[in-house]
């Protein structure tokens, strides 16, 4: 077994390859090796705390199967999950760090052990203040546990389809937050007070059952279009869940780990919030969206609110040939297609043409933050022409063709044209102002967030309908005929 001091070296690693690991995660270029790190430095956690000085020799067989279990699971998971489906899995992911820290919290307050600690080899008795602070810790870890299991699970339930995306707006849902805030902080004060674990655990259970609904509550109220939000927000909970476990076991590299989660969660939160021009009280507080898209609204007279202009593959390849400088804008329609392959077979063709072919990706494209970077990774699609919004924008009036794939809200002109519109004020790329742009969807059906969008009649745009996949495969033929 390993000694204690070893123990504490190997967590000072840990922690040192965890930050390497979220600072490599920051740009494309360095997320293979952040993710190196950070699997290195979970190794090395994992080892030191499995032989570290707390756990016993008969304690181990159950540890060891516990890990076969779990790593059987991600495994299996990592092989079968499609990219489609990771944001769904990133949610499922976040309920497991918070269903364990609730049962991390359940144990400790229940295990006799846990109100002496270890001094010089000696079992000593915590002070009324110690056992106080200790009680909090349990208290608070398990509601923040209990938040993030359940909203992490709803959250789930929305991305995969399961769940309506359009929000759950009860009447007086604010009312009722802040009467279930006041019984958790009534029930904590009964809690810290009680003299056996029995009593203590009536106001625990009762504290846990009203954040399991709060969490539901939560996630419900918020819309479709703002889960991107939604996954980066649980992100940050489970940190909390995370550093909230470390307290109660006294594990110095889990609360520094879950403190880094949860700090890096927030601050992605607020990028996510100020891409899409919202602020993170108004989207707890009940966002937008629908469950999968509505057919575009006639104008108030009951006419067409305009005349859209098809595109077949053909011409789509010639205008592309023809073109000196391309954008493309992908979106969830093409990861649900999975035409990110053949993208970048588009891509390399244009390129070895002499084409500048360029990728402008919206903070919030797809249903998790990172969504459209990793499936162009997957797809091989080079680092440096993988651009983000802000770096593109300007770009658009100088370019020949503005290529849409699957993408809807992102590139919606009434965020700047309309102020009456849900998403007026929002960030999004200006494909409109493109000399030509061409937008690939299945139907005329609206975004995740339910709003219309003007682009589609724009002179200067064209419709290619139909599968994206099916669809780029026709302009590849074309491309290379």
């Amino acid at each position: 077994m390993m000694s204690s001091s070893l123990a504490t070296v190997s967590y000072i690693g840990a922690t040192i390859l965890f930050i390497l690991s979220l600072g490599g995660l920051s740009h494309p270029e360095s997320s293979r090796r952040g993710n190196l790190y950070g699997m290195i430095g979970m190794t090395i956690a994992v080892l030191a705390t499995v032989f570290g000085p707390r756990v016993t020799m008969a304690g181990l067989p159950w540890i060891i199967g516990a890990m076969l279990v779990g790593g059987s699971v991600g495994l299996y998971a990592a092989r079968k999950v499609q990219m489609t489906q990771m944001p769904e899995l990133v949610a499922l992911m976040h309920s497991m760090v918070g269903l364990a820290a609730c049962l991390v919290g359940f144990a400790n307050y229940i295990d006799p052990a846990a109100t002496f600690q270890l001094v010089d080899g000696k079992s000593i008795p915590l002070t009324d203040a110690e056992k106080a602070i200790h009680e909090i810790e349990i208290y608070v870890g398990i509601l923040i546990g209990a938040v993030t299991f359940s909203g992490s699970i709803i959250a789930f339930g929305k991305l995969s389809g399961k769940i309506g995306g359009k929000p759950l707006l009860l009447p007086g849902r604010h009312f009722m937050n802040l009467l279930g805030l006041l019984v958790v902080i009534g029930f904590g004060w009964q809690f810290l007070h009680a003299e056996t674990v029995s009593a203590g655990m009536i106001g625990l259970t009762v504290m846990t059952v009203i954040a399991l609904l709060f969490g539901i509550h939560m996630v419900m109220a918020i819309g479709g279009a703002d889960m991107p939000v939604v996954v980066s927000m649980l992100n940050s909970y489970s940190g909390w869940a995370a550093a909230a476990t470390g307290f109660m076991l006294n594990n110095d590299l889990l609360i520094v780990t879950g403190a880094l989660v949860g700090s890096s969660g927030a601050i992605l939160s607020y990028i996510m919030c100020r891409a899409m021009n919202r602020n993170f009280i108004s989207v707890i507080a009940g966002g937008f969206g629908t469950a999968g898209g509505t057919v575009v609204k006639a104008s108030g007279d009951g006419q067409p609110a305009g005349e859209v202009v098809a595109i077949s593959a053909v011409d789509t390849a010639e205008l592309l040939r023809d073109a000196k400088n391309v954008i493309i804008v992908p979106g969830y329609g093409m990861a649900v297609a999975q035409a990110q392959h053949t993208v970048y077979e588009i891509t390399q063709l244009l390129r070895e043409k002499g084409v500048n072919v360029r990728f402008g990706i919206h903070p919030v494209a797809g249903r998790m933050p990172g969504h459209m970077n990793v499936l162009l990774a997957e797809a091989r699609v080079p680092y440096d022409i993988v651009m983000e919004m802000d770096e593109l924008n300007a770009d658009f009036p100088n370019t020949d063709v503005a290529m849409v794939i699957g993408a809807n809200d992102i590139v919606n002109p009434a965020a700047q044209e309309d102020p009456s519109s849900p998403i007026a004020g929002m960030p999004v790329l200006e494909v409109w102002k493109a000399k030509t742009s061409i937008v690939m969807k299945r139907s005329m059906a609206s975004g995740y967030a339910g709003v219309d969008n003007p682009l589609f009649y724009k002179e200067n745009n064209r419709m290619l309908f139909g599968d994206a996949k099916k669809m780029l495969d026709e302009v590849l033929v074309a491309l290379k005929a």
